[in-house]
């Protein structure tokens, strides 16, 4: 039987991939969701997945139409085309030009496009599935939900570097910060999970997974964040460094002859955890090695939490006050480890870990995880980002209706 018109097609395109999600907008889980997969490579596929379970099937061309043209199909073979009120896509990078989620028209894809020297591996997959989404997709809106656009309320003493002023003003050279979307959605979950007061309270929330963001929300507004130009600055990640001395930049490229595309490649795929671990990005595989007395696997977890830590202690001093500590993301919701690492490390806010509430909250469960009474507090908040992308679509969508 076919829904009511209210769907909401949900796509994240990334240069090989296509990731979408069909959410009804009056339920957080997607009605069905899935992964194009290999694109622009050999043996592309889709999978899809339902309370059914999931299935995957070959693509005929290795690109994003022949990805969101098989995406469209099955919408229409299960008679859900007439349902969607609109498209919400997930875009990276909007710069200073998108403070909020944003109606899809030729001048937002063109000042997206603008963006492209900031994200240049992400922005132009997400403006290739826009185009070929509108072209599919013509009749309804689309809209788009940026990253950066949840901390554009920082102020400036956070956002910019102490560089001359012309690197600002010419090149956009400053702190923009990203995963805006998940740090958004679970700082109001928070403030519901702990009874705290919409207008007045201070949270810094991370965001932890392959990538990983840290950020001082001050009621309800971002008003510092880790990372910055790009995604590489701040916490330790799975492949990315995090904070590394510029200068430690310069000895390498100097003593090794490395030049800049080598170091990219360097500090964003060959570092984090990988590069400490010397074993893997993946952080079950490190807590499963780490167990079994692996010295590269126990290093890659220390240095990250204690990073994680250290942020958040900074982080903190950007609020009036710090009412939680809210942990989200892949791993930030299922290791338990991770989190114990971290609030050990928190002692001098007076947290302390209720070990057997830490070891429940997995798999998706919010709650707290430190003793009953503590100020602070630390907890954790699945995250849901598609969820927070429909409703910011639906929503658009409504007002362009009337």
């Amino acid at each position: 039987m076919a829904p009511d018109k209210n769907l909401i097609l949900v796509l994240n395109s990334g240069s090989s991939s296509l990731k979408f999600a069909v959410q009804n907008t009056g339920q957080r889980t997607p009605v069905l969701s899935g992964l194009a997969e290999r694109l622009g490579g050999e043996g592309p596929s889709i999978t899809f997945k339902d309370e059914g379970g999931k299935r995957t099937a070959p693509l005929p061309r290795a690109d994003h139409a022949a990805a969101l043209d098989a995406v469209v199909a099955e919408l229409a073979a299960r008679g859900w085309i007439e349902a969607l009120v609109a498209v919400g896509h997930r875009v990276v990078h909007g710069g200073e030009r998108f403070t909020g989620s944003v109606i899809i028209t030729p001048l937002v894809i063109a000042d997206i496009e603008a963006c492209n020297p900031l994200a240049p591996l992400h922005n132009p997959p997400a403006l290739l599935g826009i185009r070929v989404a509108m072209e599919r997709l013509s009749d309804i809106p689309h809209v788009a939900v940026l990253d950066t656009a949840f901390h554009q309320t920082m102020p400036r003493e956070a956002y910019l570097y102490a560089l001359p002023m012309e690197q600002y003003r010419s090149y956009g050279v400053r702190r923009y910060g990203f995963h805006g979307t998940s740090h958004r959605f679970v700082a109001h979950e928070a403030v519901g999970l702990l009874g705290l007061d919409p207008a007045d309270h201070g949270l810094v929330t991370a965001h932890l997974g392959n990538g990983a963001s840290a950020t001082a929300v001050q009621d309800g507004c971002s008003v510092d964040t880790s990372m910055g130009l790009t995604p590489l600055e701040g916490l330790v990640m799975g492949t990315r460094s995090g904070d590394i001395d510029v200068g430690a930049v310069l000895h390498m490229m100097r003593t090794e002859g490395l030049d800049v595309a080598a170091i990219d490649t360097l500090l964003n795929k060959k570092s984090g955890l990988l590069g400490l671990s010397g074993l893997s990005n993946d952080c079950r595989e490190l807590e499963a090695a780490a167990a079994k007395g692996h010295e590269g696997a126990i290093l890659a977890l220390d240095v990250f939490a204690h990073r994680l830590a250290r942020y958040i202690g900074a982080l903190a001093m950007s609020l009036r006050r710090l009412d939680a500590v809210i942990f989200t993301g892949g791993i930030g919701e299922n290791s338990p480890l991770i989190r114990a690492k971290t609030l050990a490390r928190l002692q001098p806010f007076g947290m302390a870990l209720d070990a057997d509430a830490n070891e429940k909250v997995i798999r998706g469960r919010n709650g707290v995880i430190t003793r009953a009474g503590d100020k602070p507090c630390a907890a954790v908040v699945a995250t849901n980002e598609e969820w927070m992308i429909a409703c910011d679509t639906a929503e658009l969508a409504r007002k362009a209706a009337g």
